[in-house]
């Protein structure tokens, strides 16, 4: 009896002895399992935060590609505004050139008959000065 007691406390210490190593495996284990779910925690954190900074700018960027199209917009229709404004500049410029030139052609036309009553005028003066000398030379002939 007595050797199977020394034997079932060799048993028994055995186990004690495995439980400590399992129970400080299960320890080291918990120890390095608490560790990496720390730095899980860590890394989803950081990606979590990329990922709100990437929504943030896409968010951001989205605003600004809106505010671009807008002012794009805007822009167009002032371009087409300032087309319909050119278009009626051209009619209106158009529409006085022609005007100049028909009254360049009224004035040319003005001058001409100006020049040619000029050229008749100082024909009719030419000849009544003849006409004045001659007067002239036969009363003095009279007298």
């Amino acid at each position: 009896v007595a050797m199977e007691t020394v034997s079932l406390e060799h048993q028994i210490q055995s186990v004690q002895r495995h439980i400590a190593f399992l129970k400080k495996e299960q320890m080291e284990l918990l120890h390095d399992l608490h560790l990496e779910i720390l730095r899980l925690q860590k890394h989803c954190s950081e990606l979590t935060h990329d990922l709100e900074m990437k929504e943030l700018e896409a968010r951001q960027q989205d605003v600004l590609d809106r505010e671009l199209e807008e002012r794009c917009r805007a822009m167009e229709a002032e371009l087409q505004e300032k087309e319909k404004a050119n278009v009626e500049l051209r009619k209106e410029l158009q529409h006085k050139e022609t005007l100049v030139a028909a009254l360049r052609s009224s004035l040319r036309s003005k001058e001409r008959r100006f020049l040619e009553e000029l050229k008749r005028r100082s024909h009719r003066v030419t000849i009544l000065d003849t006409e004045l000398q001659k007067q002239t030379e036969a009363a003095a002939y009279l007298s």
